[in-house]
């Protein structure tokens, strides 16, 4: 006998099936909005990098720049022959890697201890840190608590007054209520396991996530840090690279404005100016640029944290 094999009908989820023309369309259109979008972004970044490279007359002739039509380095000959520039690059690394592991100390025990739910007050103080997100004593006691604890002018003035960012710690509570179970703890308390071997031996070999997700974050905080080394630093010795390249662009406006005593390299000068500030951006981006490649799926997790899952 000849058996008819039943048909099978396809499981794709409808939302999956792009066959009408409706479909096609919308795609079409998301697409072309997407490329739009992401050329809007993108095309400003790499016109900064192109002309870091390119004859400064051929940028202030204004157009759109694709390459470098005309190479140019002066500006990053003066940059680099600049001496606190490699000062610089060594101090933000410190205040970096300081800065970053002196976070994660506070900030991974504070957010496992507000995700306990056995915590007393823990919503209340859950409000007073939520509270500095959208009030703060201002400048001008900050400044002088910073100086009154003997911290200006020092490296902890960078790392210490930063222990703490409360939207990481937000992030960090969230992610330890949704993946650390109380059936885990409670297992744990019953083989006779303290709090802190908890913590230490389970929770954080399981926090992976959050640990590379925050210190990330707190790493390129620390990285970028301008304006407190502003206000606490004074000896160039302790200077970020951030604020050495303030000060550099600063000594070149100043002779550019003094060009008029030497009409000879007025031109010379000015190119260079031009120059200069697109060299700058380079150099103090550029190694995060070369770092992001493989920390982008980290940073891709971060958004994710805390969402609504299921």
């Amino acid at each position: 006998m000849n058996h008819k094999e039943p048909k099978i009908k396809s499981i794709t989820p409808l939302f999956l099936r792009r066959n009408t023309k409706s479909d096609l369309i919308f795609d079409i259109v998301n697409t072309l909005i997407m490329i739009l979008v992401s050329l809007v972004v993108l095309y400003p970044l790499y016109f900064v990098l192109v002309a870091s490279f390119t004859d400064p007359d051929i940028v202030n002739r204004g157009g759109i720049l694709l390459y470098p039509e005309v190479l140019f380095l002066g500006g990053y000959e003066r940059i680099l022959q600049h001496g606190p520039i490699w000062t610089g690059y060594r101090n933000s690394l410190i205040y970096m890697v300081v800065g970053t592991a002196i976070n994660l100390f506070v900030t991974l025990p504070a957010g496992y201890a507000l995700s306990r739910k056995d915590m007393p007050y823990r919503r209340s103080l859950m409000l007073l840190f939520t509270f500095t997100m959208f009030f703060s004593g201002g400048l001008i006691p900050f400044f002088l608590l910073v100086n009154n604890l003997g911290l200006r002018d020092t490296l902890w003035a960078m790392v210490l007054p930063n222990a703490l960012s409360v939207w990481n710690l937000i992030v960090t509570r969230s992610f330890f209520e949704s993946s650390i179970p109380n059936e885990m703890l409670d297992a744990a308390v019953v083989d006779g396991c303290s709090d802190f071997r908890f913590f230490s031996t389970i929770v954080l070999p399981l926090s992976k996530v959050i640990i590379a997700v925050i210190g990330l974050f707190y790493a390129v905080a620390h990285w970028n840090a301008f304006f407190q080394a502003l206000i606490f630093i004074n000896t160039p010795d302790l200077f970020p690279l951030q604020l050495i390249l303030r000060n550099l662009l600063i000594i070149n406006e100043i002779q550019h404005g003094a060009m008029i005593i030497d009409p000879m390299g007025m031109a010379h000068r000015m190119r260079l100016a031009e120059q200069m500030r697109y060299g700058v951006v380079v150099v103090a981006s550029l190694p995060l640029l070369l770092v992001y490649p493989f920390i982008q799926k980290y940073f891709t997790q971060g958004v994710m944290i805390g969402a609504i899952k299921g």
